[in-house]
C-alpha cells in the first residue's frame, strides 16, 4: 500500500463509502480504485487527484496533503544516480536490496532522518 492509497482508503471508510460507490462517482472502475488503494497502480493523474478532492469536498491542508501523498506514492521507484558521487549509487542500491528486511520502526526512523536532512538543506 502507498501513502496515497492508505489515505484514500481511510477517507473513504471514515465516510462509509464503498469502493463501488466512489468508483461510480469518479467514473472509474472499482478495480482501478482498488488497485490505487493497494498501491498496484502508479499515482493518479493531476485531474484524478482533483476529482478525488472534489468528491470528498476537502479544502486547503487536506487537499495539499492528498497532492503531496500522490507525489510520493509511486510503488515502483527508479533512482537515477548518474552524475552523482559513488556513495549516492551505493545508498540507492543498499536501500533497494534491503528495504524488505527493515522493520516498520526502522523505516520510520530512516524516513524521519531523511526528511529532517531535506528540510535543513532547503533553508
Amino acid at each position: 500500500m502507498t501513502p496515497f492509497g492508505e489515505k484514500l482508503r481511510k477517507m473513504r471508510q471514515e465516510r462509509g463509502i464503498s469502493q463501488k460507490e466512489m468508483a461510480k462517482a469518479l467514473n472509474v472502475s472499482p478495480a482501478y480504485l482498488s488497485a490505487l488503494e493497494h498501491g498496484h497502480r502508479s499515482p493518479p493523474s493531476w485531474s484524478m487527484i482533483q476529482k478525488i478532492i472534489g468528491y470528498f469536498n476537502v479544502i486547503w491542508d487536506d487537499a495539499e496533503e492528498l497532492q503531496r501523498l500522490a507525489e510520493t506514492s509511486n510503488p515502483r521507484v527508479v533512482v537515477d544516480t548518474a552524475g552523482l558521487p559513488p556513495q549516492a549509487t551505493e545508498l540507492a542500491n543498499l536501500l533497494a536490496l534491503h528495504i524488505r528486511k527493515l522493520s516498520l520502526s526502522e523505516i520510520e526512523m530512516l524516513l524521519a532522518h531523511l526528511q529532517a536532512l531535506i528540510q535543513r538543506s532547503e533553508r
